[in-house]
């Protein structure tokens, strides 16, 4: 049977050809993009907010990207070797690849780079946790040192989402991965044009002349990335009917996002098309903070998931049913071996039933502030119904409306709330991005070195381990459904389903790639 997102796929990939835009010729060398949100985290690594991925992706590249089957591929590196026992890997760098500064890329700053990703990043850390050593043998060659085998060495550096393993320099890497990076200095397809930085208004990248791209076609972040472009600007427009009216006048290119409500505007329109970019969808949670209560009482948490329908959730930000899809699960659902475990725990309590269990379990009346975007169309219901919710199920809500850069630097804190600190935050993960133990944040037991809301699971953790260590198919399975079990007993995160997000190009503009974010190499005028 063919699925509904391998045809949502088929069409994204599609040509993009028509007219040029009104305002710009046809051999205009600037691109204009409105993304979904403000760009305020510059550093994509201490931070796996889709935007500054977004960001990532033009200042800095990868060792090793993915193709559409999420199959790694080289991208920095020329290529690979394992030793015998599987505990030395040698990973060869291309040759000519140069910073921004004009410095070349050396095996020493790929090391230093991967050491503090490794301290961040979920999967990063589960390599982490298997290595000996980031180290170097020669300015070309990268050594990674294990301590047990750890078969998807290169499937942890070459992910493509949520905290890639992007190449710094060594004298930026060597920062603690908790202070985050400032100076932009990559090897990527753009170089960050720091003095026209304007955040809430305007993100500015150049082509960076010495970039290399690899031979053949580009396909998700792999393969020849071919800038077409002098300059990339990004024009922050929270507003959606605006931004939908500046890609209709041709002032901007590319939008992002389309809330669904205006979808039919874009589809209306002669010079602009729809774009799906990723066809393995957008799955919505709303995470708890589990340093501090009511939400560190596993009871109450409970409560909150047998009380949730997630239909409204859903319908809030995918109008079209054919843009939504419940998933009882904290895994994706549609990706291989997510069973919907929920079934007959979610949305099992009526409010009544709920306001009880929330009772029994010693709530408190303590405040729970929630923090809400209210620039993000995809996000910002989802606060409006967590909270309406669970008020009406008896807890004490505090809704905290602010804009979205203010809710990223903010959920970080680990302060109480008397003390500028949160309970719940709703957000979205491209499914791609946790579509594994190890690298879903959402479920992974890290504590505080692990996601915001800091979830803390020794026994997942183990299981994680397992999983890695698995050698067989069906042991390996086994486990992956005790983590998907374990999840949704102790509910780390609140699941809320999947949808499926288009943003909006103009009808002469072909090439635009699929991914878990847009991407802005191979995109031409036409």
């Amino acid at each position: 049977m063919i699925k509904r997102r391998t045809l949502l796929g088929a069409a994204a990939a599609s040509p993009l050809l028509s007219l040029p835009a009104f305002g710009q010729s046809a051999g205009s060398s600037v691109l204009k993009y409105v993304p979904a949100s403000n760009l305020t985290i510059l550093d994509p690594v201490f931070t796996p907010a889709a935007v500054s991925v977004t960001h990532g992706y033009c200042v800095f590249d990868t060792l090793y990207g993915v193709d559409a089957d999420q199959n790694p591929q080289p991208q920095m590196a020329e290529g690979h070797s394992v030793s015998d026992d599987g505990l030395e890997w040698r990973i060869t760098l291309r040759d000519g690849l140069k910073f921004h500064d004009g410095e070349p890329v050396r095996a020493q700053d790929c090391a230093a780079s991967l050491a503090r990703w490794a301290k961040l990043d979920p999967f990063g850390q589960a390599l982490g946790a298997a290595t000996e050593s980031f180290g170097h043998a020669d300015d070309k060659t990268i050594v990674i040192k294990l301590t047990r085998p750890f078969g998807p060495v290169l499937d942890a550096i070459g992910k493509p989402h949520s905290r890639p393993a992007f190449m710094m320099p060594e004298r930026l890497a060597t920062t603690d991965p908790q202070t985050q990076i400032t100076e932009m200095v990559g090897s990527g397809p753009f170089r960050f044009v720091a003095d026209e930085y304007v955040s809430g208004d305007r993100v500015v990248y150049e082509k960076f002349a010495d970039y290399i791209p690899r031979e053949g076609e580009a396909e998700w972040t792999s393969g020849g990335k071919q800038v077409n472009f002098d300059r990339l600007e990004w024009q922050i427009i929270p507003d959606d009917a605006t931004a939908i009216a500046a890609i209709q006048a041709g002032e901007v290119d590319w939008l992002g996002a389309v809330l669904t409500d205006l979808q039919p505007v874009i589809e209306a329109s002669p010079d602009v098309n729809l774009h799906r970019t990723d066809p393995y969808g957008i799955m919505h949670v709303v995470r708890f903070n589990h340093l501090i209560p009511p939400f560190d009482n596993v009871e109450l948490r409970r409560a909150v998931l047998k009380a949730v329908d997630q239909v409204p959730f859903l319908q809030s930000v995918a109008a079209n049913p054919d843009d939504r899809e419940e998933c009882l699960a904290l895994f994706p659902c549609g990706t291989p071996g997510v069973e919907q475990v929920g079934e007959g725990i979610m949305g099992s309590l009526d409010v009544e039933a709920a306001k009880q269990a929330v009772m029994d379990a010693g709530y408190n009346n303590e405040p729970v502030v929630i923090l809400n975007p209210t620039d993000i169309s995809s996000i910002h219901p989802h606060g409006l119904l967590i909270a309406d919710l669970l008020e009406k199920i008896g807890f004490n809500v505090d809704l905290v409306d602010t804009d979205w850069g203010t809710v990223v630097q903010r959920r970080v804190s680990k302060e109480t709330v008397e003390n500028g600190g949160w309970n719940l935050a709703a957000t979205n993960w491209p499914a791609i991005s946790i579509n594994n133990p190890a690298t879903n944040a959402t479920t992974r037991g890290l504590g505080e070195s692990g996601w915001w809301g800091w979830y803390e699971d020794a026994e997942m953790e183990q299981l994680v381990v397992d999983w890695l260590a698995a050698e067989d198919p069906d042991t390996a399975a086994k486990l992956y459904l005790d983590i998907q079990n374990r999840a949704i007993d102790q509910v780390p995160t609140l699941p809320l389903g999947l949808s499926y997000r288009s943003g909006a190009v103009r009808a002469d503009l072909q090439g635009a790639l699929q991914g878990s974010v847009d991407m802005f190499w191979n995109i031409r005028r036409g």
